[in-house]
């Protein structure tokens, strides 16, 4: 953290974080979607968990520059994309004017969103979950927004835990004395050290396994979990789009949605 701002916390050096890669973040498969192939694997994966849109109501929370946002615009969600970096929802603006879709975006923390009460249908978020500092109250103000019936897909990954290509990818880096820190990420020192920092400081420091987010969630309330991790045709196209090492590394990371119920 920043020892020039004396009040400066883990959370305002995550916001900062993703404000700095907001420039740069579409550039990154797995973050922007490069082929249609895998924009109908995530059709297919939203509306096998929340069904088609028919106009309801969804939240992305964290929407970045919108990803997901308008791929549940694309099945006809009334959506509101939020996020707490400027930078972030000025791109998102500028991708959903050049397309024409009619979605909402506000400033807010996903902790503390300020929206009314059971007044959304569906709730989203991709790679956010790793991030939280504080997941239960996440979780409960989540749970809160949800109109009863209505769901919350999380789409993350146990980053944590390295897959046996991650493994052998590492061992031909030492073999070879080549530099493996950061490898595939684009970031530079400052932002690797940063990135390293919020890693450290995350309720989810080591692991996550899909198991460890359902049982907080159910603790806040939520009900009949569904932790699906047959991402396969997503993580195929985009392993597409990806040089050897990185490609295989992401087949075999443990990634996963998880959607689980406000009971009605």
């Amino acid at each position: 953290m920043d020892a020039a701002k004396p009040n400066y916390s883990i959370r305002d050096e995550i916001r900062d974080f993703w404000s700095k890669r907001a420039a740069t973040f579409d550039d990154s498969v797995g973050h922007e979607i490069f082929s249609d192939a895998e924009r109908k694997g995530w059709h297919r994966l939203i509306a096998k968990h929340l069904g088609r849109g028919d106009g309801r109501r969804a939240l992305d929370l964290a929407c970045g520059t919108a990803v997901i946002s308008h791929l549940l615009h694309d099945l006809d969600f009334a959506v509101t994309g939020a996020d707490w970096s400027e930078a972030m929802l000025e791109r998102a603006r500028s991708k959903a004017k050049m397309r024409g879709a009619d979605i909402r975006f506000i400033m807010r923390d996903a902790e503390n969103t300020m929206e009314p009460r059971e007044s959304y249908d569906v709730i989203t978020n991709r790679h956010l979950v790793w991030t939280l500092v504080d997941p239960q109250a996440c979780f409960a103000e989540w749970f809160a927004l949800l109109k009863p019936g209505g769901k919350l897909l999380i789409v993350d990954g146990n980053m944590g835990h390295k897959s046996w290509a991650s493994r052998l990818h590492q061992f031909c880096d030492r073999l070879l004395g080549r530099p493996g820190d950061n490898r595939g990420t684009h970031l530079s020192p400052d932002l690797a050290e940063r990135h390293k920092r919020i890693r450290e400081n995350v309720h989810f420091s080591d692991a996550m396994p899909a198991e460890a987010v359902v049982a907080l969630l159910l603790e806040a309330g939520f009900a009949d979990p569904v932790i699906d991790r047959s991402m396969g045709r997503i993580h195929l196209a985009q392993a597409r789009k990806m040089p050897f090492w990185k490609a295989l590394e992401r087949m075999t990371q443990d990634r996963f949605a998880i959607c689980v119920t406000r009971p009605g």
